[in-house]
């Protein structure tokens, strides 16, 4: 399968720079695959759209503010720090990052970002830019990072005048209302639309809600860069699912209702633990897994989603889904009606 194949063109004012004025008031775009019908509404509107017979599940991974900035000892040069994730099977101090400028990093550097955190690269990785490092910090690390670091917005987010007024927003606004489990460096932009009030109107029409946690690394946004997609190898990213979480969806499933996941994050944690396990276990694990079309769901019955990248592992995902001709008469109809894109952009409901 051609990379080619999942390419489309977007004109770049459809980007979103800003999220909408209120959470809620985002475009949605309801596709239905049943009756091959595609409506118009707003993301207020999902309340309509999901009752008794629904089991809605929510990543509640928190983004932290992975982007540092520190001088290297001996020039003073400026350095930028990406906090990609710990280390595989390391501790808390060590972690995989980019480094900006790579060129002037060497094994030993020390880059200090402030008196309670200093990071000393120790490996150079594969990918370009990337490092293995070393964290030395004194008390709690998301505390420092709270402190000093910045929220790492997408590079199609511009902000050319990084005031504080306008840190201490993204800060909110690139952040679920429900985030609680701190680990990502990317949002599951699919949780961004909803609000306190339309969580408990659903709550009020019966949808019961399991929150599970996939912690959003950088390699899910990457463009695919191989010709043929089957080449591609998907980042590793950590997740975890509670016991509470598992007996509602195992409970949900037997009893014929529909799981409804909210973003591409929820839809992988899903689908890779019922690989694992051939149901839903309480588990910390990891996954790998690209789903491309013809990918069959053994969990997911419905998908709430944001509009993305062409090229991305994620717009495979969503043609896995619905089918890549549908998913794309969609994106085609968004580009017309000038639907926002991407990460503070609208959404579409899959059913």
């Amino acid at each position: 399968m051609n990379i080619s194949e999942f390419d489309y063109e977007l004109p770049v004012n459809l980007i979103a720079q800003m999220p909408a004025d209120k959470r809620d008031n985002s475009m949605m775009m309801v596709l239905d695959r049943c009756h091959h019908s595609i409506s118009h509404k707003h993301f207020f509107d999902i309340v309509d759209y999901l009752d008794e017979n629904d089991l809605l599940v929510l990543n509640d991974t928190k983004v932290i503010p992975a982007r540092l900035f520190g001088i290297k000892e001996g020039t003073g040069a400026k350095i930028e720090v990406f906090l990609l994730n710990p280390s595989k099977g390391e501790e808390m101090s060590t972690w995989d990052v980019l480094v900006k400028p790579s060129k002037r990093i060497k094994s030993g550097t020390v880059i200090k970002i402030c008196d309670d955190l200093t990071i000393i690269p120790v490996k150079k990785l594969e990918d370009a830019g990337e490092w293995q490092v070393e964290l030395h910090y004194n008390g709690n690390l998301y505390e420092i990072l709270n402190k000093v670091g910045n929220i790492p917005l997408p590079p199609y987010i511009e902000r050319k005048e990084q005031t504080e007024e306008l840190r201490e927003f993204d800060k909110v606004r690139y952040q679920t209302v429900y985030a609680h489990t701190e680990g990502s460096v990317a949002a599951p932009t699919a949780g961004l639309h909803f609000t306190p009030e339309i969580l408990q109107k659903l709550k009020d029409k019966g949808v019961e809600i399991a929150y599970i946690t996939l912690n959003v690394g950088l390699g899910t946004f990457r463009p695919v860069k191989c010709e043929n997609i089957l080449d591609h190898k998907m980042h590793s990213e950590t997740f975890e699912i509670s016991k509470e979480a598992s007996d509602k969806i195992n409970n949900a499933k037997t009893q014929g209702k529909n799981i409804v996941a909210v973003g591409t994050t929820s839809v992988r944690t899903l689908e890779t633990a019922y690989q694992k396990f051939g149901c839903i276990k309480p588990c910390h694990d990891s996954s790998e897994l690209f789903i491309y079309p013809p990918y069959e769901f053994k969990v997911v019955d419905k998908l709430i989603t944001n509009f993305h990248l062409p090229k991305s592992t994620l717009l495979m995902l969503v043609s896995a889904f619905a089918g890549k001709d549908f998913i794309f008469e969609g994106y085609r109809q968004a580009v017309e009606n000038k639907y926002r894109f991407f990460s503070y952009g609208d959404c579409m409901f899959i059913k």
